[in-house]
């Protein structure tokens, strides 16, 4: 038997065939807590590898973890995970494909076959079996009876054919959704999403639906059925819509931002001990990593942008302010990164959900349901100020989204 196999069986983790479990020399320990199960072909590696007690890894089938924070009662059942955070109580099925990135929130639910990288799903929200769900952000619900839901065999898709990602798609938003109250969004299966794509609360698009724009208003029946047939000349490095491009990422940006300022001052109200603490070190770890991943794709796609071809009568224009201007989004974000917002706001929900922890305990979902609704008003309208002001900075540059509806539309 393996030394740091023994050690963690002596500490009291359940390791029912210790001959086929390898825990690599760089793990710590320390850093596993007991009551953790980690079933026969698991394999563990990363200094930062966080397991918190109740974990069950690889019920299913091998589990490879790498660098992952894992909160209590978390089921990973069987596949491959790498450089991600899981809160309590996370669930993914047989055959899972989580790489570096991705965060997944209290009572998020996974079935089986499913890949994820720079994924964010918010508390209840669920996905479905066979889905391919990388570089985006969903949130909505309440519970895990009223939960957004994504279908099996859905993808988004987030590889273009001008070979670039800046493609992040925002489905629901931050300063809402934190709150748990907003309606569930439901994604139809053997469907899609073309990023970069922003959907708002209550939208439901049907089965086998491609979804290709933005939906702002609430509670929209979204229904599409197969495309015209059609055989046309294809012009290679012709960007359709950049200004929409631009606008979403920035957007989606900011909104990153946001929930990093909220991780930052409002989850770590709920530490409590060394291993809450770890797992806030993740979350703020991780969602520092999904920043500079969106600007690196947005830098990436605003260079190409600049020497291609556009589809717009204001082309020279356009791509003018692109060459000058682009280069400076990452100083802006930079400089824009510790910017608080309204504080009285951020200060009075704090307030609020202090006064709740002293009711309820550090109970993450139960004390943010349990907020007034003014004190979820506060919140919200702190966040939602933070992510217009990165966006309003971040654009002011350019003259083409001076307008205030083109900021918040």
């Amino acid at each position: 038997m393996a030394l740091n196999v023994k050690k963690l069986i002596e500490k009291g983790v359940n390791i029912p065939a210790p001959e086929t479990v390898f825990i690599s020399q760089e793990v710590n320990l320390d850093r596993i807590d007991k009551d953790v199960v980690i079933y026969p072909g698991c394999r563990i590696y990363g200094e930062k590898t966080l397991i918190l007690s109740g974990a069950r890894l690889g019920y299913e089938g091998p589990v490879t973890v790498e660098n992952c924070y894992i909160g209590q009662r978390v089921q990973l059942k069987s596949g491959f995970f790498k450089g991600s955070v899981f809160m309590d109580d996370v669930v993914m099925g047989y055959g899972a494909h989580v790489r570096e990135g991705s965060i997944l929130e209290e009572q998020a639910s996974v079935a089986h076959s499913v890949a994820l990288k720079q994924t964010i799903l918010f508390p209840f929200v669920t996905l479905g079996s066979l889905i391919n769900f990388c570089d985006c952000l969903m949130s909505g619900g309440t519970s895990r009876k009223n939960h957004s839901e994504v279908g099996s065999s859905y993808i988004h898709f987030n590889f273009t054919p001008n070979q670039d990602k800046a493609t992040a798609s925002l489905i629901g938003d931050v300063p809402r959704g934190v709150m748990l109250n907003q309606n569930p969004i439901f994604l139809g299966g053997q469907g899609g999403l073309v990023g970069p794509c922003r959907l708002e609360y209550g939208t439901l698009t049907a089965a086998g639906t491609i979804c290709r724009k933005d939906e702002l208003r609430p509670d929209r029946l979204i229904m599409g059925g197969s495309t015209r047939n059609a055989n046309v000349q294809f012009t290679r490095g012709l960007h359709v819509s950049p200004k929409r491009v631009i606008m979403n990422n920035v957007y989606y940006i900011a909104s990153l931002m946001a929930l990093r300022q909220w991780y930052i001052h409002a989850r770590a109200q709920f530490v409590d001990n060394d291993f809450s603490a770890g797992m806030l070190e993740g979350l703020r770890e991780i969602i520092q990593l999904c920043i500079q991943e969106r600007i690196s794709r947005l830098m990436d796609y605003c260079r190409n942008l600049s020497v291609a071809s556009v589809s717009s009568a204001t082309q020279d224009h356009f791509q003018r302010q692109l060459s000058e201007n682009c280069p400076k989004f990452p100083k802006t974000f930079l400089m824009l990164e510790n910017w608080n917002g309204n504080t009285i706001l951020r200060d009075a929900c704090l307030e609020g959900i202090r006064s709740g922890i002293r009711s309820l305990g550090k109970n993450y979902i139960s004390v943010i349901q349990g907020l007034t609704e003014k004190e979820k008003d506060q919140g919200t309208a702190w966040l939602q100020e933070t992510v217009d002001h990165i966006v309003s900075e971040t654009l002011k540059e350019f003259p083409f989204f001076s307008a205030s509806n083109d900021i918040k539309q």
